[in-house]
């Protein structure tokens, strides 16, 4: 038995709202009471106790939502990461790169991600051409920072065997020019499914120890349990690895609790078989996941009214599934006791995966595992804002998203929906749970970020604007540290015993030099994880 004490400690439980000096008592690993600090000493003659002075103590942080594989690759000296402020900048960022290793290979996939034309000072997508004219003859993958979109030179075309007489796969599509050639550009499942076959070229040695090296980054930053998510709408291309998960685990380096969550399909025996496999407490696979939209900054998320700045008649954005395939699957997936979380980030994409949340939840009741989620949420109508409590379905939300780009919600979608998009507070007040991550390598997986992103509504580097976007949408502090701990227990279907410290539960926990509720946000993201650690 073990105690830990502190004169701040936060329990993350319903109904808390603040710290109070208590003491954590642990056995084998659980959370066996949560009594006043002055009791811990008289809890037994024998009893291990740390006293932590005013050290904050919170249950360690579930960032709801990541790409594993991706988010630990791009870091990693095996890619690049850059977002660069124009098509001519990323190209010389590359070769700078490539320059730059120690012994460049000049014939296996050269792999970067980052690039947004959005932000780009002339934001027009690019082309193969400018990739050609630096590489030539070396293929080049270039995903886009919102992971929805590959870019790629003639030679990376013709790796992947594409040429202008190939047709996208369904939910995807090439760009081409006036002539009808390929541009290099491939958006949603046409990227998604190609940038799968790009990474297959790394061998699992050289990613199990970027896997490893990612994760004890988390677990350095509060981080003790994440949710792989599938990054493809088609199966066997969702950049799903249980088989590193599993040689981590086997070897004792697997250090945070991790939750996969496959793509969706016909065939339900991927996760089956997952689930009959992995039942420790260190690796799960809760549930699947499914596309149900894109992005509104491509114009690929599904819209009930047409973009403020339409590029053509009705352009409301697309299902990347069609709704009754998607209903199909859902209740398929329902009916066998498994959860599904959906991509939704258009307002119709929300309100049609709603409608069959609603009906799987009338039929068929509470997945086994997890937990029906709906991920990133971003714009949504607000009569739909209740359903989610109505259908016992977790809101998963990004923070940090909210100020990836602040003009791009009113310039894509107009003033009257930017203003009512992450609704954060207005869900909690409607009976939603929030859980909160990330969408690595989206954004990058700092914890901190994430809880100032929630409570500010400022961007994490400029801390603009000074008041907030829409602000009336903020988090409380004891909010967030909820909804990243709590929330994304429930989403993956593990509130019973992970996100908050009380008794019977696992004692996963941060600590930290900072209060975090009560210290001013200017230093928030400052903050220290003093120690992390799993029950």
């Amino acid at each position: 038995m073990r105690v830990i004490t502190s004169t701040k400690v936060f329990t993350g439980t319903p109904d808390c709202e603040a710290t109070r000096p208590l003491a954590v008592v642990i056995d084998d690993g659980r959370v066996t009471a949560v009594v006043p600090r002055e009791e811990a000493r008289a809890l037994a003659n024998d009893v291990q106790v740390e006293d932590w002075g005013d050290a904050f103590v919170c249950p360690g942080f579930i960032d709801a939502h990541q790409h594993v594989q991706h988010a630990a690759l791009f870091p990693s000296s095996l890619a690049c990461e850059y977002a660069g402020t124009s098509e001519e900048d990323c190209v010389a960022h590359l070769q700078a790169w490539t320059h730059g290793q120690s012994s460049p290979d000049t014939t296996s996939w050269l792999v970067c991600h980052g690039w947004r034309d959005s932000l780009w000072h002339a934001s027009l997508p690019p082309t193969r051409a400018s990739l050609d004219a630096a590489f030539p003859h070396r293929p080049v993958a270039m995903y886009s920072g919102d992971a929805h979109t590959l870019w790629t030179n003639t030679a990376g075309l013709r790796a992947l065997g594409l040429s202008d007489n190939s047709e996208p796969p369904a939910g995807g599509s090439f760009d081409r020019d006036e002539r009808g050639h390929l541009t290099g550009v491939l958006r949603e499942a046409a990227g998604m499914i190609n940038v799968a076959r790009v990474l297959a070229s790394f061998t699992t040695e050289e990613l199990m120890g970027v896997y490893r090296t990612y994760l004890t980054h988390l677990r350095s930053t509060g981080i003790t349990s994440v949710a792989d998510m599938a990054l493809s709408l088609v199966p066997g291309a969702d950049g799903i690895r249980p088989d590193i998960y599993e040689k981590l685990e086997a070897a004792g380096m697997l250090c945070v609790r991790t939750h996969l969550f496959p793509c969706l399909g016909d065939d339900q025996s991927n996760l089956e078989e997952l689930q009959a496999r992995l039942t420790g407490a260190m690796l799960r696979a809760p549930g699947f996941k499914q596309f149900f939209d894109g992005v509104s900054s491509q114009h690929t998320a599904w819209c009930g009214e047409p973009y403020a700045n339409a590029r053509f008649a009705r352009d409301v954005g697309r299902p990347t599934v069609a709704p009754e395939r998607m209903r199909s699957l859902v209740l398929a997936a329902a009916k066998r006791g498994h959860a599904v979380r959906i991509h939704t980030i258009g307002d119709e994409a929300v309100h049609v995966a709603l409608d069959i949340f609603c009906e799987a939840h009338a039929r068929y009741g509470t997945p086994t595992q997890g937990c029906h989620t709906l991920e990133h949420v971003e714009d949504i109508r607000p009569a739909d804002i209740a359903r989610f409590a109505a259908a016992g379905v977790v809101a998963s939300v990004q923070p940090p998203h909210v100020t990836i780009d602040l003009e791009q919600p009113e310039r894509d979608l107009g003033a009257w929906r930017a203003q009512r998009m992450w609704p954060f507070a207005t869900m909690l007040r409607e009976g939603a749970t929030l859980a909160l991550g990330t969408d690595a390598p989206v954004v990058p997986p700092t914890s901190m970020d994430v809880l100032y992103t929630a409570v500010t509504r400022r961007t994490p580097t400029g801390h603009e604007p000074a008041d907030g976007w829409h602000p009336e949408h903020a988090l409380t502090r004891a909010q967030a540290l909820r909804a990243y701990s709590l929330g994304g227990a429930a989403a993956v279907g593990r509130a019973h015993e992970l996100g908050s410290l009380e008794p019977g539960k696992l004692a996963d926990l941060a600590i930290w030099d900072t209060d975090l509720i009560d210290c001013d946000a200017s230093i928030l993201q400052h903050a220290r994880c003093l120690a992390s650690e799993l029950g």
